[in-house]
Order: structure tokens, then sequence, then C-alpha cells
């Protein structure tokens, strides 16, 4: 997994997106991988390890993989290259890609970010509600 974030920051960096390149190192193969350490540490896999429930089903899985095979060449054919956005290479050059972001951000998709924040802060509060233990 981390080396696929860094993976993700290298593509950013050859789409000359540095911020972008740097936010994915810090905030996801930093912070994300190191949430994601914590929980696997926390699980208790010997009890999941000793549970065979799911040994005999590997045609279901297998049709259920064909199926999904088939969904993604469908909707792959079906694949339509969109026009070009306002944002062109020379007018990202003119400001900074952290200009471009946080106009973009802050003006076309300030609904969906607000969305978004609500809905961190709603997962924040049960994950504290979760944690709290009971008197």
């Amino acid at each position: 997994m981390l080396v696929l974030f860094f993976h993700i920051a290298g593509l950013y960096l050859l789409l000359n997106a540095e911020f972008l390149a740097a936010i994915q190192v810090i905030l996801y193969a930093g912070a994300i991988l190191v949430l994601f350490l914590f929980v696997i540490m926390l699980l208790n896999l010997r009890e999941e390890l000793r549970i065979e429930r799911f040994i005999g089903m590997w045609r279901w899985g297998l049709s259920i993989a064909l199926g999904m095979l088939l969904v993604i060449l469908l909707s792959l054919r079906a694949f339509v290259i969109g026009e070009e956005g306002g944002y062109t290479i020379d007018a990202i050059k003119k400001e900074t890609h952290t200009v471009a972001l946080g106009r973009a951000l802050y003006t076309e998709y300030l609904f969906p970010f607000e969305v978004v924040s609500l809905i961190l802060l709603v997962a924040i509060i049960g994950a504290i509600v979760l944690a709290k233990k009971r008197q």
C-alpha cells in the first residue's frame, strides 16, 4: 500500500502537480497508512483464521468476479472523452497549482466540500462515542 501511495504521488509529479504529490505523501503515505496499521494490529485475527465458513464458496466468488469483469468491459465500451475544462496548462502556469485548486474547490465545488466535511464530523463524533468507555 505504501508503494501504491508513492506511485500515485509520482503520477501527480508527472502531471506537474507538485502540491498534490506532496499532500499525497504527507497525508496518505504518512497518516492514513499509520491508521491502517493500528487497525490491523488491534484486530484479533487468530479467531478469524480458525473459522472456515467461506472455504467452499469459490464458485460464487468466481461467478461474481466474472460478472464484475463483464460490467467493467461493457462500461468501457460506452466511455466517451468529455470536453476540456477551463483550466488549461497555460492558465494553471499563470497562477500556481494551489491557487487553482483552492479556487475550484471553494467556488465550483463548495457544496460537496461542505457535505464531506459534515460526514467526516459525524464519523469523528461516532468514533468518539464508540471508543468512550461505558460507565
